[in-house]
């Protein structure tokens, strides 16, 4: 008789069972992010535990992300299984295979393509990033065809490890939410990103990169942001005092791949953060004369 524990791992949901099932695929996949997630605040960058919700609003965007007291909420380390999923997606899609919101791989998959180490501990940590995607819950009006009507998701509707017959663990499944599916199923929506972005290790520097990377791109003459909008859009807790501080230790270390940062005053005596790529490709699009940034209020 089947071990009872054992034949549970293998029940299916009701949303399995309408879902096919997408195996990983193997291979050095460019690494790829979703562009609504890198202009918006819906991760901690903090690596404490936080509770406190982001609520975040200018123009017709909103978003609210709330936490559980047990697992908190989910970490901008924690969205590296998100840029695994979205890379995975969009390299299947474009080799004409078919793609699926239930996944399948292996915690050694997922870990080894953000450059993290496989050991027991690497495998805990995962884990507990599974439980916080899973348990953070998001609130937003972005792509909805009225403000009024936002979206309520978690990053993963569901995990579970998989084992056979025997108990042996075979590896992982998870459903990605709508939401994160089909935009990234849309190529206007997703960017490819440096695969050093993983080994940055500040919260506000990854974020900082993914902000840079989505409206600076390859435009020669890059992108400015005023202090106090960039402090509103990380969606972080620290004053705008700190923040300012970590910003200016940032723009000394120069961490970003491929961009310069700069500081810069101007004639009202705010200070702005400049950025523009570190070197610029000749294939890319027609370069454009740097924008300043629109205030917290405009629409984004």
């Amino acid at each position: 008789m089947p071990n009872k524990s054992v034949a549970a791992r293998h029940q299916k949901s009701p949303v399995q069972e309408q879902l096919d099932l997408f195996r990983a695929l193997p291979g050095d996949l460019a690494p790829r992010d979703a562009q609504d997630l890198m202009a918006y605040p819906f991760f901690s960058l903090a690596k404490s535990k936080r509770l406190t919700p982001i609520d975040f609003r200018a123009g017709q965007i909103a978003i609210r992300v709330e936490a559980v007291p047990e697992h908190g909420m989910a970490t901008i380390w924690d969205a590296d299984v998100l840029i695994w999923a979205a890379s995975q997606i969009v390299h299947a899609r474009d080799a004409g295979l078919k793609t699926s919101r239930l996944m399948a791989t292996t915690p050694y998959e997922i870990l080894t393509f953000v450059g993290r180490g496989v050991s027991a501990r690497d495998y805990h940590r995962l884990k507990a990033a599974l439980d916080r995607l899973q348990s953070t819950t998001v609130a937003t009006s972005i792509r909805q065809p009225s403000e009024r009507r936002r979206h309520r998701f978690s990053w993963i509707n569901e995990w579970k490890e998989t084992a056979d017959a025997h108990g042996r663990a075979l590896g992982i499944e998870l459903i990605l939410p709508d939401w994160f599916y089909v935009g990234v199923l849309d190529d206007a929506l997703v960017l490819t990103i440096d695969r050093a972005y993983f080994a940055l290790t500040g919260g506000l520097e990854r974020w900082l990169y993914r902000l840079v990377r989505k409206h600076g791109g390859s435009q020669e003459y890059g992108w400015s942001f005023d202090f106090a909008y960039l402090h509103a859009k990380s969606g972080g807790l620290s004053p705008l005092k700190h923040f300012v501080y970590d910003l200016r230790d940032i723009v000394r270390r120069q961490p970003l791949p491929g961009y310069n940062l700069a500081i810069e005053g101007s004639i009202s005596g705010k200070e702005r953060l400049d950025f523009k790529p570190s070197s610029v490709d000749p294939l890319a699009q027609a370069p454009r004369r740097r924008q300043p940034a629109r205030s917290v209020g405009d629409n984004l």
